[in-house]
């Protein structure tokens, strides 16, 4: 890789610069279509009592940070440090969020105390179940140990537009389009990990969280009209 590709790659001001072009985009697709939501009143109660876990599938990733309740309570992200991860990143802050920055360069437990010290600040934790790579759809383990340690409500998160892009990606990532009809769905995940969960309760959370992500997305997608993904 040349330096200068290095340089543009690691560029603040280009994820800025991305991340304003698509916090355009999303406004306009918000502004220009009908929308069907379901679920916010109770996680804004929940808010209400403190911060919660919002869980989701990477593919849902690109209208978290528009449709989420931030008079009710702020919510950090997390991405990862690849250009496309900073410009996440960015987006997020774009919209009023704390993203979260998570290196590769700092091991698990700093990782986690950064987490924590947000949440014991009050803040939420949004993550992608399946992580910043994949494979998609399947839970990977750090929302498990974050539900262990924050013994707070979690709750799934999707949004679906009856008029879309599906991109060609891991995730099959759900690009919004405008003048069309679109959900949004919060729902409280019918998920519960010990504070000092066995491995087999590590897994039955697992797969249960699983089931209730893939729950919440197909209800978004049948409210937004989609009869089929792609």
């Amino acid at each position: 890789m040349s330096p200068f590709r290095r340089r543009l790659e690691n560029s603040a001001f280009l994820a800025r610069f991305i991340a304003t072009l698509v916090g355009w985009y999303l406004r306009l697709c918000i502004l220009t279509s009908k929308w069907e939501t379901s679920g916010l009143d109770a996680l804004r109660r929940d808010l209400e009592q403190g911060p919660v876990l919002c869980a989701l599938w990477h593919g849902r990733l690109m209208m978290i940070a528009p449709h989420w309740p931030r008079t009710a309570g702020s919510l950090s992200c997390l991405h990862d440090t690849a250009p496309i991860g900073r410009a996440a990143g960015a987006l997020q802050a774009y919209f009023g969020l704390q993203p979260i920055e998570m290196s590769a360069k700092r091991s698990n437990v700093a990782q986690s105390r950064i987490v924590m010290k947000r949440a014991k600040e009050g803040i939420s934790i949004g993550i992608t179940a399946d992580g910043p790579t994949g494979p998609g759809f399947a839970v990977k383990d750090a929302p498990l140990e974050w539900a262990r340690i924050m013994q707070r409500p979690i709750y799934g998160y999707a949004f679906s537009t009856k008029r879309h892009r599906i991109l060609k990606t891991w995730d099959s990532m759900m690009v919004p389009l405008p003048f069309t009809r679109g959900a949004i769905v919060f729902d409280r995940l019918d998920v519960a990990i010990p504070r000092k969960a066995s491995d087999v309760e590590v897994e039955a959370g697992r797969a249960v969280m699983t089931a209730e992500l893939n729950r919440v997305t197909a209800m978004a997608d049948q409210m937004s009209g989609v009869t089929q993904r792609g």
